[in-house]
């Protein structure tokens, strides 16, 4: 693939890889989101309703 190089150990086993973000960089982007949210899946979660509530009172949201 154009744009993407697989650095490989003397094995040859694929250990990095180097992506032009020129070509990619939507690509990597995409990728670094999803690691982004798969290493937050088990932290706490809160609803919406519950963000908006907390941010009325902080007075940092209007309505």
């Amino acid at each position: 693939m154009k744009g993407i190089q697989f650095l490989v150990d003397d094995k040859g086993e694929k250990t990095a890889v180097l992506i032009d973000l020129r070509e990619h960089g939507r690509l990597w982007e995409d990728f670094y989101d999803a690691l982004i949210a798969r290493s937050r899946s088990n932290e706490p979660r809160e609803s919406l309703e519950s963000v908006r509530k907390r941010l009325k009172q902080q007075g940092k949201l209007n309505g």
